[in-house]
């Protein structure tokens, strides 16, 4: 894959176990967004953070996201006008469930416009930070493809997934699809 690729882990920074840490190494040119304050995230920092990476950028990049990154991509796509090649987002958490993180501030309401880029919402049937119902929403929405890959968890090293082939499966798929302007 010859498009840059940026790593944006979710709340906590995936760990080491985690697929998109197994997969930055995979490919160290990959680049993995710091964020900051993984675990008392501020949304208006975070989208900060993404716009300098992208705008430093020397080509459009795809956005490989977890759980909250999910949300920070849809914050950043509702301020920015850079472009992107895409956003491949995994497990989209809902802000209402019990399980998001009390202590991530400014994610509470999903922008829920469209995406002036292509993108691809993978979600679980059974994930205990949003629900199947809220990922299609959002996928919906964003004018996302969407993923149902059944009973699978957050989808994450907690939930069993390490490397999860199956996901770079669909990640290779995503980023051989060729944009609108005709580039892979």
């Amino acid at each position: 894959m010859t498009t840059p690729v940026f790593i944006l882990p979710g709340f906590g920074n995936s760990g080491p176990h985690h697929w998109q840490t197994l997969w930055g190494l995979r490919h160290p040119d990959w680049q993995r967004v710091e964020l900051g304050h993984w675990d008392s995230p501020v949304c208006d920092d975070w989208v900060r953070r993404l716009e300098a990476a992208v705008k430093a950028c020397s080509a459009p990049p795809i956005l490989v996201a977890h759980s909250l990154a999910c949300l920070l991509v849809a914050h950043w796509a509702k301020r920015s006008t850079l472009a992107l090649n895409g956003a491949f987002l995994v497990a989209v958490p809902d802000p209402q469930s019990e399980c998001f993180p009390v202590t991530a501030r400014g994610f509470e309401s999903v922008p829920m416009e469209p995406f002036a880029f292509r993108s691809l919402v993978v979600a679980s049937a059974n994930d205990s930070f949003g629900s199947l119902a809220h990922a299609k929403d959002c996928a919906t929405v964003w004018g996302s493809s969407f993923v149902d890959i059944g009973q699978a968890g957050h989808i994450n090293a907690d939930s069993g997934h390490g490397a999860w082939a199956e996901g770079y499966e669909l990640l290779q798929q995503f980023a051989s699809v060729k944009t609108m302007s005709g580039e892979r």
